[in-house]
């Protein structure tokens, strides 16, 4: 051969990409097995689970989804339509509903509302169907919410996530059990001596400012008490401020204690007390409700109902599993809160 006959390689064939088969062999399972994993069914023991996903990493094994879709007449991605997203608690029971999501195999599309009427839930729903979402869960916090919502979305797969308990719509639904975490949070306070216990409740077309107000009410006149007074405000930490002032000014008997509808307008109305003079909790008790990240550091820390809302999102989006599979029956799950005791609530001050 000379210099000039230079015999070029034949070109390699491209490196095919790893199937699922590859997966079963590599991590000794069957194929039916390394699906199940897969698609999160929790059957699979532990340390095969383990393995298949070590083999799936090492192979670098993807799913093809689109055509996983067309086989199954699923696509494995929910829609989330989320009101007033920046609060605390549908911004924790998305992230739950996102992590469970993810673990189960599935990807999560979320629309935002900062309003609700029944143009932009219908919207928001015409975009899920647009994405072929096999179902949808609605984070629904009043009446509004939740009828714009169960009209767009008719028959579909859906689940709400709300505290209304009504049998006026047809999909399941999940909440915490707003009004059984009031009931803690006022026997907590009649338990410490207090009689005259105010509320600072939350705005009247929210769910779960009637839950958390009606529990208020359900302790007084099971203990005997006189309810009052009430003062409404909403969820932010300045209406909470200008509810301890208006208190503070009010004429007549002088409450001992205060039940406030959530954290953050708790946090307002522990300055606008102090601002007044009156101490926490020597003067007056303070309990709020949601147990936000940091009231535990406050001066005094916050005495409040904490809400498991990453348990929450799991179980809506469990529940939206079931309503898919058609396994899951109309009704509503209400979670227990727990109560949470920290230095704003004491002794109720010996009468003067």
């Amino acid at each position: 051969m000379t210099n000039q006959d230079v015999v070029s390689p034949a070109p390699s064939a491209p490196a095919r990409p790893p199937v699922m088969a590859d997966v079963a062999r590599a991590a000794g399972v069957s194929h039916q097995t390394v699906s199940r994993v897969l698609n999160g069914f929790q059957w699979v023991a532990e340390p095969t689970r383990l393995r298949v996903m070590e083999a799936v990493e090492r192979l670098g094994y993807r799913r093809n989804m689109a055509a996983r879709a067309l086989a199954s007449n699923r696509t494995n991605v929910i829609g989330v339509v989320v009101v007033n997203p920046n609060l605390f608690g549908p911004s924790g029971a998305l992230l739950g509903i996102e992590q469970a999501a993810r673990e189960a195999g599935y990807w999560v599309s979320v629309a935002s509302l900062a309003r609700v009427d029944a143009a932009h839930m219908t919207a928001a729903v015409d975009h899920f169907r647009d994405q072929g979402v096999d179902g949808t869960v609605v984070i629904a916090p009043n009446q509004l919410a939740l009828d714009a919502s169960a009209a767009a979305v008719g028959s579909s797969p859906a689940v709400m996530l709300t505290a209304s308990a009504s049998d006026a719509h047809p999909f399941p639904s999940v909440d915490i059990d707003h009004e059984a975490g009031a009931r803690l949070a006022v026997g907590h306070l009649i338990g410490l001596g207090h009689q005259r216990i105010a509320h600072f409740a939350g705005p009247r077309v929210e769910f779960h400012a009637q839950c958390r107000e009606q529990g208020w009410r359900v302790m007084l006149k099971r203990h005997g008490l006189k309810p009052g007074p009430l003062l409404r405000g909403s969820w932010e930490p300045d209406a909470g401020y200008q509810l301890a002032r208006a208190l503070v000014d009010r004429p007549g008997e002088r409450p001992t204690a205060v039940f406030v509808a959530n954290d953050l307008a708790a946090i307002g109305a522990l300055r606008g007390f102090a601002e007044a003079g009156w101490r926490v909790p020597e003067d007056i008790s303070v309990v709020g409700f949601d147990d936000v990240p940091g009231v535990g550091q406050l001066r005094p820390p916050l005495s409040t109902v904490r809400q498991d809302l990453s348990e929450l999102g799991r179980q809506a989006f469990g529940l939206l599993l079931g309503v898919i599979g058609g396994q899951a029956e109309p009704g509503h799950l209400a979670l227990p809160p727990q109560l949470v005791v920290r230095d704003s609530s004491g002794p109720a001050p010996a009468a003067s």
